[in-house]
């Protein structure tokens, strides 16, 4: 189990911003659409649940092959030895997903999965009957062209569910996208960072835990920490490794505001259940009264939508707002996420640098605005002018 095939999976869009992260914790990638595929042992599993930001679940490949028939489904999923992960007692529910493929019926390839499975268990635990009240394993098919994708999921609920944020607003950022907005800003702990449209505030909750090297998944479980397969001790090593990575001496300046006092009121929750109570400043203001403080910062933000057609004027005015925003801070650089079209007109000017991502369905752009980086700190020995 040293040389398993790994999948991460990623949002559309976010997959060479998942393999980056990957790339850093020491791995090497192959990025697919909507994935990106890696190698590690058991241990891995732990450390990359625990590590990933980006990332929507870790999954283990369990095997591909053609699927042209029912008959070509139950034995290629048959053929996997599910003993070697699956305890007589396991739960093992089937989803699935069908694109392109002669299997169309979903449901059926579901049982046709979960019939492949439950024989293979019978030759194993020599019963007939399996009572599922076990550890959970979530397997699940993918069918594409023909070809069908078997996996294990580890991760269990989404890794965007980092248990900090209890409470949510109408429209929540996710915080896996939260995550994504910063690592392609080119903001770094050292500077000040500003969100005048803050929500739920999990930019602002993201960002401290970028800054001080929080491990995203530390605050929660996963249901693979209960299988045999995975020794405990693996998930306390990973977690003690994240636990000794963590640089809470570095001085954070984060500050949020937001015309919602409700809101506001939710930042500051999700905050103090994360441990930043007091390292994120939160207030309750306009965009247009908005007051960053220090040189060299971003704003980074996620401004409304206005779906409903009564609220078109108003996000209009918004983004007008942030353009004039920006304007007063000369040294710093602006990143927003919006589906508007039109953002750059209202704003002022046309973005240095744009990104198509998706927050959750819809299609949006990433604008962005470099200011000037700050000066180079003076290296120590460096002769005084």
């Amino acid at each position: 189990m040293d040389n398993l095939e790994l999948i991460a999976t990623a949002p559309m869009g976010l997959e060479a911003i998942v393999a980056r992260e990957l790339n850093e914790l020491g791995y090497e990638t192959v990025t697919e659409n909507g994935r990106v595929v890696f190698r590690g042992g058991l241990a891995d599993i732990c450390r990359c649940n625990l590590w990933l930001r980006t990332s929507d679940r870790v999954l283990v490949k369990m095997a591909q092959f053609p699927a042209r028939t029912f008959d070509e489904l139950f034995e290629g999923v048959k053929a996997i030895a599910w003993e070697d992960w699956i305890p007589e007692n396991g739960e093992f529910p089937v989803e699935g997903r069908s694109h392109k493929s002669l299997l169309t019926s979903v449901p059926a390839a579901q049982g046709i999965v979960k019939k492949a499975v439950v024989e293979r268990l019978k030759g194993t635990y020599r019963t007939e009957w399996f009572p599922e009240n076990g550890p959970r394993f979530v397997i699940e098919v993918i069918l594409l062209n023909d070809v069908a994708l078997i996996t294990l999921d580890t991760t269990g609920p989404a890794l965007h569910k980092r248990g900090y944020r209890k409470l949510i607003t109408e429209a929540p950022l996710k915080e896996t996208m939260a995550a994504a907005l910063i690592q392609l800003s080119r903001w770094n702990g050292s500077r000040p960072l500003y969100d005048p449209c803050c929500g739920s505030g999990t930019l602002l909750v993201e960002a401290a835990m970028i800054a001080w090297n929080i491990a995203p998944g530390l605050r929660r479980s996963f249901p693979s920490e209960h299988w045999p397969l995975l020794p405990k001790q693996l998930w306390e090593e990973a977690r003690e490794e994240a636990f000794d990575a963590v640089r809470d001496d570095v001085p954070l300046q984060l500050a949020g505001s937001d015309i919602d006092p409700k809101a506001i009121e939710v930042a500051e929750a999700a905050a103090k259940s994360a441990g930043f109570a007091k390292e994120i400043a939160f207030s309750v203001l306009p965009a247009a009264k908005a007051r960053p403080e220090g040189e060299y910062g971003c704003i980074i933000t996620n401004p409304p939508y206005g779906e409903r057609l009564s609220d078109k004027e108003e996000v209009e005015r918004l983004i007008r707002q942030l353009g004039g925003l920006s304007k007063q801070l000369p040294t710093w650089s602006f990143f927003a996420l919006s589906p508007s079209k039109q953002f750059e007109h209202y704003f002022g000017r046309k973005a240095d640098k744009r990104r198509k991502l998706f927050n959750g369905r819809i299609e949006c752009q990433y604008y962005q605005y470099f200011g000037p980086l700050p000066p180079r700190a003076p290296k120590s020995g460096d002769a005084a002018e």
